[in-house]
């Protein structure tokens, strides 16, 4: 029987569904949420099957295969009955992998690979190539190999995507950095995560390749010692990196890939800030690879503007600038935030823990940090950790409160940061959700 299930009605798995009922499966889609007007507008259209706020047992279970989106854990009861029932539990990237023969370049990290996955595919964009973006970022890849016939596509992957990839293979891999975060799907073991995160390079051959930060501690205890078949392009801004890669030396990126080295300042790039400057030599590299000219690859790594809810400038209130961070999900992501500001800040933090580690942070806090202003339902981890460092920390829960609270605690010359290191699902939709909110906010002062 052909029968293929879809869990979840998101982006991911409505463009699974479309994708699956064009090549012929018998198709059934069940979210436990509801699902937006928008995709089952689409659902209709195509006449694919589906339920909302359940999960029908004997539907699921009747499937060859199912596809599973991103957001669900392998640790509900559906999922251990399906994986019970010898069935095939896959992501959609790996579904949608089958059916085209596009080059893929691959992204993932803990942080910066929304940045990466998007500069990447901008540079190849402008450089005429026939591209497609998606993963974790943008339109579903499914929907679009349903769509179109891309020659590339740009992934961002996330390690959720990738514990259900089995048989894809990334043509360019590229792992940017390997910090803790989402350790609550992992049982709390960073081990389990950085193996999560190292199948972005499997199935990989002589014909591939793999572009990694070697000042990534953890990626480069992966890396060292072991025999990799696939063609390896480190990238550091401490190290001279002696064969093919990248690496900074003074205030200049040098470039040596596929036998040709150029150069460009770190002022003449778009992103400033060191995790940029990763960000920047790993677009740089896989745009190489693909053989597009050293001008252009230079030219987008110039002109490109940034991605919204990432050190996002909102506005400058009376003296005050407004930074939006929100997608800054985790400790890593916002000790970059912190790291990059260059006056006094009044920090918006909170939502719902992932099992941070707040002291990574304290000595950023203690030199830059005037005051911080909690947004969540439940904040005391975040008073555990820096009550005694910060003179001021109260509590809001909504963005409106959020802000006119940090606004009060402000004097001309500082820096709003919304940063919070925490999931958003305690009091808004997603990420964006909570930014948009922010902004919003920040219109009405």
């Amino acid at each position: 029987m052909n029968r293929i299930v879809v869990l979840g009605a998101g982006e991911s798995g409505v463009g699974a569904a479309i994708l699956a009922k064009k090549k012929g499966f018998e198709v059934f889609v069940s979210d436990k949420g509801t699902i937006k007007p928008t995709y089952k507008n689409v659902l209709s259209q195509h006449e694919i099957s589906f339920e909302e706020g359940k999960h029908s047992e004997a539907a699921i279970l009747s499937a060859r295969e199912v596809v599973k989106s991103p957001g669900i854990p392998d640790h509900i009861p559906m999922i251990k009955k399906i994986k019970e029932q010898g069935i095939r539990v896959i992501s959609e990237i790996e579904f949608a992998g089958r059916y085209t023969g596009a080059t893929m370049i691959c992204i993932t990290g803990s942080n910066g690979k929304t940045t990466t996955t998007l500069l990447t595919y901008h540079i190849l964009k402008n450089g005429g190539l026939n591209v497609g973006l998606g993963g974790n970022v943008g339109q579903s890849f499914a929907w679009q190999v349903a769509r179109h016939n891309f020659d590339y596509y740009v992934l961002e992957v996330s390690s959720f995507q990738l514990d259900g990839m089995f048989d894809f293979k990334a043509d360019i891999a590229v792992l940017l950095n390997i910090t803790p975060d989402h350790l609550d799907r992992y049982n709390n073991s960073f081990e389990r995560y950085i193996q999560s995160k190292m199948r972005i390079t499997q199935n990989q051959t002589h014909n591939n390749a793999l572009i990694y930060c070697i000042d990534d501690e953890t990626i480069n205890n992966e890396i060292k010692g072991k025999s990799w078949q696939q063609r390896l392009y480190p990238f550091s801004t401490y190290e001279k990196i002696e064969g093919e890669g990248a690496y900074l030396a003074g205030n200049k990126i040098l470039f040596n890939v596929n036998s040709q080295t150029f150069h460009m300042t770190i002022e003449e790039l778009a992103l400033q800030g060191r995790h940029n400057i990763h960000n920047s030599m790993a677009a740089g590299i896989a745009s190489r690879l693909v053989e597009l000219r050293k001008n252009t690859i230079k030219q987008c790594l110039s002109d490109f503007q940034n991605v919204e809810h990432r050190l996002e400038h909102v506005a400058n209130i009376h003296g005050i600038e407004f930074i939006n961070d929100s997608k800054a999900t985790n400790i890593n992501a916002t000790w970059y935030a912190l790291e990059s500001a260059e006056k006094p800040v009044v920090w918006i933090v909170g939502g719902i823990d992932k099992g941070n580690d707040y002291s990574k942070l304290m000595e950023l806090v203690k030199e830059k940090v005037k005051a911080i202003v909690c947004l969540g339902v439940d904040n005391h981890r975040i008073h555990e950790a820096f009550d005694k460092a910060v003179e001021t920390i109260i509590d809001t829960s909504s963005a409106n409160e959020a802000v006119g609270s940090a606004y009060y605690l402000s004097t001309p010359g500082d820096m709003i940061l919304l940063s919070p290191a925490c999931a958003s699902f305690d009091l808004f939709e997603n990420y964006e959700d909570r930014g948009n909110q922010f902004k919003q906010a920040v219109s009405k002062l």
